[in-house]
């Protein structure tokens, strides 16, 4: 699936190219509000504050609150690295970096507020499911080659075994907000992936 992370650097129509610098500070300026204020009392009128633009210039680039928060916290999420090659190291890398990304207090600022939206906004609900599916997309090649390799057992589905390690995050990081994905979280879901993947 292709990643539709933030919307930096785009050209819209025939204009001019849309001013890079604004669009930075925007998103960084939302990241922080995110943080500081929580998804719920954030306003589009606080992030063109303190990014010191207007909210024309915001309304030009993104459609609402929801869309920007979108973009500031996919633009925050780096692509899960490049596989080591052994599926379970492979699988050691994606448990930690999986951690990293759900301890990430602007995920953990955004996630209830999105996750609520999308049951309501079809076009936002593609959009995270497709950023997800881009901070995936290593692995989930990875993966793939595994099962057609036969290092996993055959008939095992990539999609089913990020989905199982990114809703365990997600649900933990929605259930309990203030306690992070330590070591033995990661431990714990490792045993379980390791167990249910790795060919015998």
């Amino acid at each position: 699936m292709e990643s539709d992370v933030t919307t930096v650097g785009k050209v819209f129509g025939k204009g001019r190219p849309r001013d890079g610098a604004i669009d930075v500070a925007v998103l960084a300026a939302a990241r922080e509000l995110l943080v500081e204020l929580g998804y719920a009392r954030l306003t589009v009128a606080a992030v063109a504050d303190r990014a010191g633009t207007t909210k024309t210039a915001l309304y030009r680039r993104w459609s609402g609150k929801q869309d920007l928060v979108h973009d500031a916290t996919f633009a925050d999420m780096t692509a899960l690295s490049a596989p080591t090659g052994h599926t379970d190291d492979d699988l050691v890398v994606m448990v930690a970096r999986v951690r990293e990304l759900f301890n990430s207090p602007v995920t953990r600022a955004a996630l209830p507020g999105l996750v609520t939206d999308m049951a309501a906004d079809p076009e936002l609900h593609r959009r995270v499911i497709a950023g997800f599916a881009g901070v995936f997309a290593a692995f989930r090649e990875r993966l793939v080659a595994a099962v057609a390799d036969g290092e996993v057992r055959a008939g095992t589905d990539p999609d089913r075994v990020i989905e199982m390690m990114g809703g365990a995050a997600m649900l933990r990081a929605l259930l309990f907000p203030g306690e992070p994905l330590d070591e033995e979280w990661g431990s714990e879901i490792l045993a379980v992936l390791e167990h249910g993947t790795l060919a015998d």
